[in-house]
């Protein structure tokens, strides 16, 4: 398995990113017949931060690539 290499702000990037996925699918795993829940507006900020940060904000394709790279 190759490893990628990533800085600092990349990899503050993913993790941010991993942490919003997580709290999406926890959001979206309640029960059906919940009242939905909104995901918090500063996970979201936080992930458009560090994307913005590691120079990946409009760049999608580069940051799913070091996202597999990193967390096949």
């Amino acid at each position: 398995m190759p490893t990628a290499v990533l800085t600092d702000r990349e990899r503050t990037a993913v993790q941010a990113y991993l942490r919003l996925l997580h709290t999406v699918r926890a959001t979206l795993d309640g029960p059906p017949d919940a009242a939905p829940v909104m995901v918090p507006p500063t996970v979201l900020a936080e992930a458009e931060r560090a994307l913005a940060g590691a120079g990946l904000a409009g760049n999608e394709d580069e940051f799913f690539e070091l996202l597999r790279a990193w967390c096949p």
